[in-house]
């Protein structure tokens, strides 16, 4: 009795090893019952049943969307060839399991000889039909952290009706090889609040709260906090964008007290006289307002604790980033420049406070107002030598002639030789002055010019 309840066991055991045996064989030999390749049911079958099968498929070529047709194109044989059939193997694989698995595989094969064209005009009609059907539809909005009054929060996300494109695109690309595609639309979705990318916008916003920033500006300092500068912010895509406008009525009031640009000079002549120069020329420096809010505000990102103002200076006239910066005596306009004194009709050129030449002019004609050299303080624009001017002498004639030029109004005002002149009188300008330049006697141009440098003020009174 003992002896054949050891046999039935042992007739047991060697049943159920065949048959794990011949499960794994199978398994090993043979897709699950619910793979396809390529759209092709493949399932029970071997790699080279699966391999023909494929192979021999018939290619409706047709596209839906929601269940509707929207491309139905030439049948077609499938492009499978023989070098494709290892592909088979891995895709084998892929879906294999120690025990049968009813798992749907919907497994892609891309064929060495890919009917790429095909592919195309399945794309192209994809796309066009998406967009089509966008027209008139409400793009979702994203949820950001922004900053506000000091404070950081987060906007909500607004659902919109747009069907996601790109979405549609990675369905097709995952039923590209197949005979039949179905595609389903769905609505593009916003990033929620609750989202990680989100969150982390609302970290890196926090991080600009009770911050300060020092503004040198020249030799004077103003310090700025957050709510100074910052009158809101977002953090998207690894950068910070600002509105600065807080920042604006600080700005405003340092260009009051310092800045140089469109404000009158208290300027010591010659002769010593303390004269008010028109507020009229283009030398001079002002700080941008959304320059110097930007910086500021990139700064207090940074965590960087001290700004220079020399940045978001701008001025006029040839040299847009401003004149002047730095420059604090003789009341901004330094000790090196050019005056000229339309009543003397004479011009001093100063170094360090020292003049080096001086010679006489004749300027603008006075009689007529839109050849009068301007009033105002200037500045040397650009020199040239040879420069060649061309015109009409004050006898009439025709001249073109190489002088040194050095310009220092945007109307073309500047310091030049003028070997065509003969009136040389103190009051030649009256009535045959030049068309708003600085005439010089040939002998005289050449050290002026050698005098002058760019960016040096020309004061004109």
């Amino acid at each position: 009795m003992r002896f054949r309840m050891k046999t039935v066991v042992a007739i047991i055991v060697v049943v159920i090893l065949i048959a794990f045996g011949w499960i794994g064989w199978h398994q090993h030999n043979h897709f699950n019952r619910n793979v396809t390749i390529n759209g092709v049911n493949v399932g029970g079958m071997t790699v080279d049943e699966a391999f023909d099968r494929v192979k021999s498929d018939h290619q409706d070529n047709k596209v839906y969307l929601d269940g509707k047709l929207i491309y139905d194109g030439a049948d077609t044989q499938a492009t499978m060839t023989s070098t494709d059939r290892s592909k088979v193997e891995r895709a084998l694989a892929q879906q294999r399991t120690i025990l049968p698995s009813r798992k749907n595989y919907q497994l892609q094969i891309n064929p060495d000889q890919n009917n790429q064209t095909r592919l195309d005009k399945i794309t192209s009609t994809v796309t066009s039909t998406v967009n089509k059907e966008n027209r008139g539809r409400r793009a979702p909005h994203d949820a950001y952290a922004l900053l506000k009054n000091d404070k950081v929060t987060v906007v909500a996300a607004q659902s919109g009706t747009k069907i996601d494109e790109q979405r549609i695109k990675r369905e097709l690309n995952q039923q590209r090889n197949n005979s039949v595609i179905r595609l389903n639309s769905h609505h593009e979705q916003p990033l929620s609040a609750n989202s990680t990318t989100v969150q982390h916008e609302k970290a890196q916003l926090k991080k600009l709260l009770n911050r300060h920033v020092t503004y040198q500006v020249e030799q004077k300092q103003y310090r700025f906090g957050t709510d100074d500068v910052i009158t809101s912010a977002t953090y998207q895509h690894g950068h910070y964008q600002f509105n600065t406008t807080a920042v604006n009525k600080r700005i405003a009031k340092i260009n009051r007290r310092q800045a140089t640009l469109g404000r009158k000079f208290k300027f010591k002549t010659h002769s010593g006289k303390v004269i008010e120069t028109s507020q009229a020329g283009t030398y001079g420096w002002r700080i941008s307002k959304e320059r110097a809010g930007q910086s500021l505000a990139r700064a207090i990102a940074n965590g960087t604790k001290k700004v220079e103002a020399k940045q978001d200076i701008y001025g006029i006239g040839y040299n847009k980033r401003g004149t002047g910066y730095g420059v604090t005596s003789n009341d901004g306009i330094g000790d090196t420049y050019a005056e000229l004194s339309i009543a003397d009709q004479h011009a001093w050129f100063y170094k360090d406070g020292k003049c080096v030449f001086e010679a006489d002019v004749v300027t603008g004609k006075n009689s007529r107002k839109e050849d009068q050299t301007p009033l105002g303080v200037w500045y040397i624009m650009y020199q040239a030598s040879p420069s060649v001017l061309k015109g009409t002498d004050d006898s009439g004639s025709n001249y073109s002639s190489k002088v040194h030029w050095s310009q220092f109004t945007n109307s073309g005002c500047g310091f030049h030789d003028a070997s065509w002149r003969h009136n040389w009188s103190k009051t030649a300008y009256l009535n045959d002055g030049s068309s708003g330049c600085a005439n010089m006697h040939p002998v005289d141009a050449g050290p002026a010019y050698r005098a002058l440098q760019v960016n040096e003020p020309v004061v004109v009174y």
